[in-house]
């Protein structure tokens, strides 16, 4: 895991934040229910999202003002009202949301320096963690994909914005 120092919060210009505006939340949030339904099928078809059920996550990436908010129904992730309040809040910049995933900083990382803070259910969001450790992720095809294009692309990343 690369271990970067925060001496300064790499983090997306407003310039470049500005197009997100122009979508609602809510389209936000249907686009990456429909993502993660397809990359986590294999997840969701063996009952390890269970945990999910009627329970509303909000993910926010705070520099590109997104919240996404996600919920299981018992068969797939869907978006859950903007009128709920959130169970658990996971917030953080797109840069170490990207970092996470691509597997070049782990969460309690992220979590220990403050760059990616969980605001609400205390054991949901360890559920999650452990969710996210456990997830074989060179197993999702979307991951295979995208790997090195992110392994590439972060560094440069965090060079022009950083």
């Amino acid at each position: 895991m690369t271990n970067i120092p925060n001496k300064k919060e790499v983090l997306l210009p407003r310039l470049l934040a500005a197009p997100f505006s122009l979508l609602p939340d809510p389209v936000h949030s249907r686009l990456i229910v429909l993502a993660l339904n397809r990359a986590l099928a294999e997840q969701l078809r063996d009952g390890e999202l269970d945990f999910l059920q009627d329970r509303c996550i909000v993910i926010a990436v705070r520099d590109a003002d997104i919240n996404f908010r996600l919920s299981f129904d018992g068969n797939r992730l869907t978006t859950h009202p903007q009128s709920r309040t959130a169970d658990l809040t996971i917030a953080g910049t797109v840069y170490d949301f990207l970092l996470m995933i691509s597997r070049q900083e782990d969460p309690d990382t992220l979590v220990f320096q403050r760059r990616l803070v969980m605001q609400g259910d205390t054991e949901l969001g360890l559920q999650v963690k452990n969710f996210l450790d456990g997830l074989d992720v060179e197993s999702l095809g979307v991951y295979r994909k995208m790997e090195s294009l992110l392994k590439r692309a972060l560094p440069l990343y965090r060079q022009v914005f950083g």
